[in-house]
């Protein structure tokens, strides 16, 4: 058998599209798969050129490849390519030109795969995708709305002077469950990079006794519901990390809770911190128990503990987080909190739009407290009757409020009234895609629900300086 049979027997057999042209797109030979493509035999299309057998449309389609062809180039490809006696198929293509004895390029050899069921089943995965983005990023904007309110409202208890200790604890623990309320949905709209393992730390100078203690309240009701006691060990030093305190927090209370699994024991659950050798030593000891439990899953925990540069360590029935001190350069630079600043009397007009009333309302009696002149108008039709009547210094805009938007209230305002007047977006929509669209509609500040109300004070004094 010559080599040439050999050679088309194989060709035969591929389950791929074969053939070979010469340099002027005339077909020297193609395999049955291809002329079944095409709708032809190979006998038949043996001598015909592409622009022939493709038409017009084809040849238009193929030109460029063939271009580069010719000139030697070999290329690969995918396309949606569309075929007589098949229809319309993706295909993934490699062209490898031939030359002649003079080292010329005198044709090209075509292998093309059919992917198209592969696309299909790609597209609706991305549509699935797709489809879940939207779900998530509703369902974010959905719990977000009532987390408005209610940080507004612990923060009118705050500025209404000093508060019995137990109010003022139930106060610190609502704010502070409020931000990892806040934090949870954000993480939930970054599926992707959570699955992944792709985490993005928000780290700043924190003490680790802060921690802790987010630890402690976000474990206490598991423990309490075991009988079990909690004792924690703190330094008398203080212990600065340069740390994401809420994902810290989220590691140390799932080795609390994971300690607290074994409900038949009466041990005490320990929880000790140290400093030494340039390290936060976190020790949490409860009895018996393995770290399969863990309800966030060991690689996230070992993941965090990871990216902060420590390491997580199993001693017995002890597990130990080991996170390296803040160095001593960033704790020179450490600036205390910048407090809330209250504008120069009589403060701002401000304009607050949003059919949440609670959140509109609340968001009204706050920045009164705070000494501003603030309207309220709980859907777009009235936010602009009150804009012009008013002519705010100021506009928070909710932008899902039915009828006209938020993006329309934000565009009409601009054009009535030009730079005057500062418009910010306050909102549940809170993805890269949202920010930009708000920008597009002429927003100068997009802030994603709930506002912190003091750094919302403090942009609006900042608004008051210009």
């Amino acid at each position: 058998m010559t080599n040439e049979k050999e050679l088309r027997l194989v060709l035969d057999a591929l389950p791929a599209a074969a053939l070979r042209c010469d340099r002027d797109g005339r077909y020297l030979w193609v395999n049955p798969l291809y002329a079944r493509w095409i709708g032809s035999t190979p006998e038949a299309l043996a001598g015909r050129t592409i622009d022939e057998v493709l038409g017009e449309q084809g040849a238009r389609e193929l030109a460029p490849y063939l271009e580069r062809v010719r000139k030697g180039e070999e290329l690969h490809y995918e396309r949606l390519a569309h075929y007589p006696g098949v229809g319309p198929r993706w295909i993934r293509a490699t062209l490898k030109p031939t030359f002649n004895a003079a080292r010329e390029p005198d044709g090209w050899v075509a292998i093309v795969l059919d992917i198209h069921d592969r696309k299909r089943a790609e597209e609706a995965l991305k549509q699935g995708e797709a489809r879940k983005d939207e779900f998530l990023a509703a369902l974010a904007h959905e719990l977000r709305n009532p987390l408005a309110p209610m940080r507004n409202a612990v923060a009118i208890l705050g500025r209404k002077g000093p508060l019995d200790p137990e109010v003022a604890w139930s106060q610190g623990v609502i704010e502070r469950q409020i931000d990892q309320l806040s934090r949870l949905i954000d993480d939930l709209l970054d599926i992707e990079r959570i699955s992944r393992g792709r985490l993005q730390l928000r780290r700043e100078l924190v003490p680790l006794e802060a921690v802790v203690d987010m630890a402690l309240e976000l474990s206490r009701p598991q423990v309490n519901a075991t009988g079990r006691h909690l004792s924690v060990l703190m330094p008398s030093e203080r212990v600065t990390l340069y740390a994401d305190a809420a994902r810290l927090a989220q590691v140390l209370s799932a080795l609390i809770k994971n300690a607290a699994r074994d409900s038949g024991s009466r041990e005490a659950i320990g929880l000790s911190v140290v400093a030494e050798n340039r390290e936060a030593v976190v020790s949490v000891d409860g009895g018996p128990h393995g770290l399969e439990g863990l309800g966030i899953g060991l690689a996230l925990v070992r993941g965090i503990v990871s990216l902060h540069g420590g390491r997580l360590e199993q001693r017995g029935t002890e597990f130990v987080v080991r996170l390296p001190l803040a160095a001593a350069s960033a704790l020179a630079r450490e600036r205390p909190a910048a407090p809330y600043l209250a504008p120069q009397s009589p403060g701002l007009r401000v304009l607050v739009a949003d059919d949440n009333r609670d959140a509109a309302d609340s968001m009204q009696r706050i920045l009164a407290l705070f000494g501003h002149e603030v309207q309220v108008a709980y859907d777009g039709s009235t936010a602009l009757r009150l804009g012009e009547q008013f002519r705010p210094r100021v506009a928070l805009l909710d932008i899902g409020m039915p009828g006209t938007n938020g993006y329309e209230v934000a565009r009409a305002l601009r054009r009535s009234q030009g730079p005057r007047v500062t418009l910010v977006a306050v909102t549940g929509w809170g993805q890269e895609a949202d920010r930009r669209r708000s920008s597009e509609a002429g927003f100068d500040h997009h802030l994603t629900k709930p506002v912190d109300p003091g750094a919302l004070n403090n942009l609006l004094a900042q608004v008051a300086s210009k």
